[in-house]
């Protein structure tokens, strides 16, 4: 077993970048803009991303949305995944990259392997590998996949991309396939990329804290979310030891121009001003939530002019460098959504 210093995708760049033990970081969603319907403008990505780099944000993170299915709400960024990964790589230099997620049963497990490592290549080690099992119907049966072994599927995809990631001309066998007398290349650019499972993806808790990297979950108000981060722990105690596996979570916000504006609900977050927003993130943070990816979809203002006042008011906070823990809040949570009410 890897000592935690020498854990070959903690020293990756992506994840080092992003992932501090006991420290809360931001990323951004693409796309980076508020849109109406299910389909966004696209325009202006690559501005908005050097922008987000510059103020300090950890990562953006990608999509994997093959189909439009106007019942589902979105279409992510609209552009593959894997093209859209190798445009922004050539666009920023420091920032990470991440997937959230592919849908690892809907591609051929060799193909992912390959792009993965490609970006990784290209990107200088700045990709994190979020992946999942998929949920929209219409892609299973346009993939030919049945929807009722995805979990499978899921488990013998994760295995194959991990195996051709790590090894050389070893031979690996899957249901569907088999490589040998051949080798995958390029290979990533530490011993693994950073995996991260999404939801359960049809796994056990004890499954996912064994077999990956860390886990990317979905919001809750923090009292709620603490007994699923609490689980995460214990259950990463109980089959890695003391390894540091993060616990991410995305959020939808609507930040509206005064500061003081108290948070009501949207669609998986909040509208609210800076203020709420930063206690929301301080109550994630003491929680032991270690990276928000936050989503401007739902939001009234301009993509610029948003991330302009996060890079200005609340980066700075939760931004690369992990603040003294003098200088954190305690926040207890409670069961209602009142420790969301006051700066």
């Amino acid at each position: 077993m890897y000592r935690p210093s020498t854990i070959p995708y903690q020293q990756h760049r992506g994840f080092s970048r992003t992932f501090t033990q006991g420290h809360l970081s931001l990323g951004l969603f693409f796309p980076m803009e508020a849109f109406d319907g299910d389909t966004p403008s696209m325009l202006n990505q690559v501005t908005l991303a050097k922008q987000a780099e510059a103020l300090g944000f950890c990562a953006l993170w990608f999509r994997d949305v093959p189909l439009r299915d106007p019942g589902f709400g979105d279409v992510g960024q609209v552009f593959d995944p894997w093209v859209y990964l190798g445009y922004m790589a050539a666009h920023t230099s420091e920032i990470a990259l991440g997937t959230a997620s592919i849908a690892i049963p809907l591609h051929h497990p060799l193909h992912t392997a390959k792009a993965s490592a490609s970006v990784d290549q290209l990107s200088t080690g700045r990709l994190i590998l979020g992946v999942a099992s998929g949920d929209r119907p219409v892609e299973f049966s346009a993939f030919g996949v049945d929807p009722e072994k995805r979990g499978e599927i899921f488990r013998e995809h994760y295995e194959v991309i991990r195996c051709a990631h790590s090894t050389s001309f070893e031979p690996i066998h899957w249901s569907t396939g088999e490589m040998r007398g051949a080798d995958l290349i390029p290979k990533p650019t530490t011993q693994f990329i950073p995996m991260f499972v999404t939801g359960n993806s049809r796994q056990s808790l004890d499954w996912i804290a064994r077999e990956s990297n860390g886990w990317i979950n979905y919001p809750r108000i923090p009292n709620m979310q603490r007994l699923v981060v609490e689980d995460w722990r214990l259950e990463v105690t109980r089959q890695c030891g003391s390894v540091y596996k993060p616990f991410t979570q995305s959020l939808y916000i609507d930040l509206d121009e005064n500061p003081s504006t108290p948070p009501t609900r949207i669609h998986l977050g909040f509208r609210l001003g800076r203020y709420h927003l930063r206690f929301l993130l301080e109550s994630l943070e003491e929680i032991g939530v270690d990276h928000v990816i936050l989503n401007l979809k739902y939001g009234k203002r301009p993509a610029a002019e948003v991330i302009e006042e996060l890079g200005t008011h609340i980066v700075a906070q939760f931004g690369v460098q992990p603040r003294p823990a003098a200088h954190r809040t305690s926040v207890t949570a409670t069961p209602t959504n009142a420790h969301l009410t006051k700066p």
